[in-house]
């Protein structure tokens, strides 16, 4: 799992025109939290964008005034015009302390439906976990060369290791074969035809 090093600026004032002064000067405001205390500082664009935009489950080492703290992003508030970010919420990952994240799923192999002509269809990108810090991993790896046409792979059917638990409904349809409309037409008109061939 890749880990993203980030130097922070420590703040001390945290109101509202300081807030502001930090963003006008192309700064992001940002909160590391779950440790013994709550580190408030500053980090820029650059520095976050590896961490922020990517596929992947990646964590954080962040340094400030000399200190150094393993981290995951909690939180990340967006400009709901431009997008940009506006705050990050950081979570400290401490050892042997459980921890809540979610976790991209990548799915393997070749689904033997989609080589008889089915469509594979995933329907949850991110798996919600509860495990200690060890225990994370950048991607969900889930096995679908199984999967014959009109099948679907269930979140209970996923295997995940020790010490790791789903979060999420385990009822829930994670990826499924579904059959093209031409395929379920074909095979409609191939009944038709055996159907009025036995009579």
């Amino acid at each position: 799992m890749k880990t993203i090093a980030l130097t922070g600026t420590s703040r001390t004032d945290l109101g509202k025109k300081s807030t502001k002064a930090l963003r006008n000067a192309g700064l992001i405001p940002c909160v590391l939290y779950g440790g013994e205390k709550n580190h408030h500082f500053s980090l820029t664009h650059k520095a976050l964008r590896d961490l922020i935009y990517t596929n992947e489950f990646r964590t954080a080492e962040v340094e400030l005034d000399g200190a150094k703290y393993s981290a995951i992003v909690k939180t990340v508030q967006f400009h709901p015009v431009t997008d940009a970010i506006m705050h990050v919420d950081l979570l400290q990952l401490v050892e042997g302390q459980i921890v809540q994240a979610e976790i991209p799923i990548r799915l393997v192999g070749a689904a033997a439906g989609v080589k008889a002509g089915g469509v594979l269809m995933q329907n949850i990108r991110k798996l919600k976990i509860k495990t200690t810090p060890d225990q994370l991993t950048s991607v969900i790896e889930v096995e679908v060369g199984h999967l014959e046409l009109g099948k679907s792979i269930r979140i209970r059917e996923v295997k995940v290791g020790a010490g790791v638990e789903i979060m999420n409904s385990g009822g829930i349809p994670l990826a499924s074969v579904e059959i093209p409309r031409a395929l379920r037409s074909s095979e409609a008109k191939v009944e038709e035809v055996v159907v009025a061939e036995a009579e």
